[in-house]
């Protein structure tokens, strides 16, 4: 600790403490000093009395000093302790009431008669002791203010009072004495004020750096924490990658053998199947030449229908190794899946079926707006009949077989047997209620020549094999759903086609539904636009596509549409309902449908709730999306004279 050993004051390196050290020292002598006034007050007027009895013919002089000019500074000075500006003057203002007090009591002194005015002189030691010790004045000021009332002594004493020599030395004894005490006093009082202010600040300062220190080491530790947890994080998501990664590559690895395995067997079968086409040829075509010159009562025709039949038969098989080969002809068409069903429960081979499992129900649900697919009507016909006769003898007691068909709009990657891709599909489900597939099943049921037919139920094991290649050529997907004992679910997604057949063109014509207005497509699918915009472009609208809600409120800042088909979920970026909230917000009366690919949700409702109309669920159909659009439209004119 560094100090001015006259003034106390901090010096050197700690000089910066000093204005630090008067703000605490007045902060906690202000209330100090406010109690001391009081009680100066209270004993400088109480004194008084003895005015009365020691000189009651000066008396009025006296209480004039006392209560007219001492005490009623000393209250003024309480006052003016209360305000701010006159706080950082509060050790001269008190050396001053020091100097007035004192000067007060030396006025008395000249006024009284000897020897009475001796009495006096212990009321500056009074003063003394109040200025160096209880009014907490510091030592320099209280110093400069007692000294000054002893110079002001002096100067009556001698000059004025002409005291005799004996009791100037005796009180001049006291006074000195007294001062020179009140001064140590003083100073040890300030002396370890400042000790103690400093070791605080000292010990504070200590703290602040042990805090300090806590908090870096706590940054150091939190910083390393988090580079570990990033580290941790890092190599969790490289594990899983590599993981990932190599799971692929089984698979990949998987499919290559697959397919290698595939193509020996579908070469081999190629080759198989042109030799038996030969051979066949003249079993199926003689046995008619013959049937044709026999007689009707001819024993010989049964045995040569058989042969024609088995024939046929051995026909259908070829015909499937070479669908399995990928070498046969497929003879593509715009057809309906529903048509095709319909067909097919009508056909001689489902009657036989029913005759087989008479313990069988059959049940269908067709959507009545599916939409075409391009396929080969033979091959998707083999494929249906596969899987509802595989569907009907895994049901080895009394069950249901159904058939469902829908339209579907995949909207993100589905994860299922396989990966079903993004886009548009007709769907038909062929579902049981019986035995169920084995986990091990499921990964070879699509190989050729793989059977769990038992008891009698026959099957060459290229069945499902067909499915698997129909469905690959058409570029679709297939989706299996079993457990042993429940029953299982294959859902065939095939793409859609846009094409129209021969009967639904004559039927299409829409007039009603056509208009001129303007209409923004909003879809983050490439094909998903285009398909809207060339449906409403044949419809008469001037169609504008943007591919997400981003570009939607860009394109709406300088262009106006009079209806919006709003996709409801786009990524990256804003989703539907985001998208129709900000626009609502600078166009209010902005009308649009909703397009989703998903069921109607809460999500749909919100945003119908916020203003938006229709829900048009993907995929798109002619019929559907022009009536959405043109009721939309008209309700708008509808509407439009009560806003």
């Amino acid at each position: 600790m560094h100090l001015n050993l006259l003034s106390l004051r901090f010096t050197g390196p700690c000089e910066h403490l000093e204005g630090t050290f008067q703000r605490e020292y007045l902060e906690k002598s202000l209330k100090h000093i406010r109690v001391a006034l009081i009680l100066s007050v209270i004993f400088y007027a109480a004194f008084g009395v003895l005015d009365a009895i020691l000189i009651p013919s000066q008396k009025h002089l006296t209480w004039i000093i006392r209560y007219g000019f001492v005490c009623p500074t000393l209250l003024l000075a309480f006052f003016f302790s209360y305000f701010t500006t006159v706080q950082q003057w509060i050790q001269p203002i008190l050396a001053g009431l020091i100097v007035i007090a004192g000067s007060g009591i030396i006025i008395m002194i000249l006024i009284a008669p000897p020897p009475v005015n001796y009495s006096y002189y212990a009321g500056l030691m009074l003063v003394f002791i109040l200025g160096y010790t209880f009014l907490r004045v510091q030592f320099i000021w209280a110093t400069l203010g007692a000294w000054c009332l002893v110079v002001l002594y002096e100067i009556a004493a001698i000059g004025i009072t002409h005291t005799p020599v004996p009791v100037l030395i005796n009180n001049n004894s006291f006074f000195i004495s007294a001062n020179i005490i009140g001064m140590l006093a003083c100073y040890s009082i300030e002396l370890y004020a400042r000790r103690d202010f400093f070791l605080v600040h000292l010990l504070a300062a200590e703290q602040e750096k042990v805090r300090s220190a806590n908090r870096e080491l706590e940054r150091r530790v939190e910083t390393r924490t988090s580079q570990l947890e990033q580290i941790n994080r890092e190599l969790a998501l490289e594990i899983k990658e590599r993981r990932r990664g190599e799971a692929e590559r089984i698979r990949l690895a998987g499919q290559l053998k697959q397919a290698e395995k595939m193509e020996a067997i579908g070469n081999l079968a190629a080759g198989v199947a042109h030799d038996l086409n030969n051979i066949l040829s003249g079993l199926v075509s003689y046995p008619e030449l013959l049937l044709m010159d026999l007689p009707e009562g001819s024993p010989l025709r049964k045995p040569i229908v058989t042969i024609k039949n088995s024939g046929h038969k051995a026909a259908d098989i070829v015909q499937d190794l070479l669908t399995m080969a990928r070498r046969g002809v497929a003879d593509q068409k715009v057809v309906n899946l529903n048509r095709l069903v319909n067909d097919y429960l009508g056909s001689p081979e489902f009657l036989s079926l029913k005759q087989q499992h008479p313990h069988v129900r059959f049940r269908t649900c067709l959507d009545d707006d599916l939409l075409n697919v391009a396929a080969s009507p033979v091959h998707l016909s083999k494929t249906l009949m596969n899987l509802v006769s595989n569907a009907a003898e895994a049901l080895l007691v009394e069950g249901e077989v159904a058939i469902i068909t829908a339209n579907c709009y995949v909207d993100r990657p589905l994860q299922g047997y396989e990966t079903i891709s993004e886009g548009d599909y007709a769907i038909v489900h062929v579902s049981d209620d019986g035995v169920g597939i084995g986990p091990q099943d499921l990964k070879q049921i699509f190989e050729p020549f793989f059977t769990k037919k038992r008891m009698g139920r026959s099957g060459t094991g290229l069945g499902m094999s067909v499915v698997w290649t129909t469905v690959k050529d058409l570029g679709g997907y297939i989706d299996i759903r079993s457990r042993e004992g429940q029953g299982t679910v294959f859902s065939l997604y095939i793409p859609i086609t846009r094409q129209a057949g021969a009967a639904e063109e004559a039927r299409l014509t829409f007039d009603d539904y056509r208009g001129t207005e303007r209409v923004l497509v909003v879809d983050d699918l490439v094909e998903q636009r285009e398909i809207a915009a060339g449906m409403l472009g044949k419809l008469g609208y001037h169609v504008a596509t943007v591919a997400s809600g981003e570009e939607a409120l860009h394109y709406l800042q300088e262009n106006t549409a009079d209806i919006l088909v709003l996709d409801m979920i786009m990524d990256p970026g804003m989703n539907g309902c985001e998208t129709y909230r900000r626009i609502v917000e600078r166009h209010p009366h902005q009308k649009a449908i909703i397009a989703s690919g998903f069921s109607e949700s809460e999500r749909v409702r919100e945003i119908q709730r916020i203003g938006a109309g229709l829900y048009l669920k993907k995929p798109y159909t002619l019929e559907k999306i022009a009536m959405a659009v043109r009721g939309e439209l008209d309700r708008t004119k509808v509407d439009s004279p009560s806003e």
